[in-house]
């Protein structure tokens, strides 16, 4: 890979507690632990990271508002916030920036409140179901689309 990207790695709501929340669900890896693994792996890519969490929406928005100018891309996974922030799926439309939405379960399996994700349809795609590997299986296809949108200019 020549381009260095730089993507940032939004967390919503309760993300604080992973490792602790409901490990059977998430795992025990706690947040830094995953975004420890993920900037070892995007060290190797040539990507710089930069990773923020909140427990609040008019947070996670103004970070994606503030995004513009700043990154190539976006790896999202905005929790609770999923399946009913129209106020943050206005914010991903908004700053026309690739962003992938990631689960780290398969939200498809879970409560039925879970199976509708109002952002998805403003990401670039969607990636659940595979743990903390969620992160780098978007990572990866992030990478994917903004090298083949280099070839295509």
């Amino acid at each position: 890979m020549n381009a260095t990207y730089r993507i940032l790695v939004l967390n919503g709501p309760n993300l604080n507690l992973t490792g602790l929340r409901e490990p059977s669900i998430y795992g025990s890896a706690t947040l830094q632990d995953i975004n420890d693994l993920l900037t070892d792996a995007a060290s190797e890519l040539h990507v710089t990271l930069d990773f923020f969490q909140s427990n609040h929406e008019g947070c996670l928005i103004d970070r994606l508002h503030e995004a513009v100018g700043h990154y190539d891309g976006v790896i999202l996974n905005a929790g609770a916030l999923t399946h009913y922030s129209y106020a943050l799926r206005d914010a991903i439309a908004a700053i026309h920036i690739p962003t992938v939405e990631v689960h780290m379960s398969n939200i498809q399996a879970r409560e039925e409140f879970r199976h509708t994700s109002v952002i998805a349809p403003v990401c670039l795609g969607s990636i659940a179901g595979f743990g903390s590997f969620s992160y780098h299986l978007a990572m990866a296809a992030l990478l994917e689309n903004l090298k083949t949108f280099e070839k295509e200019i």
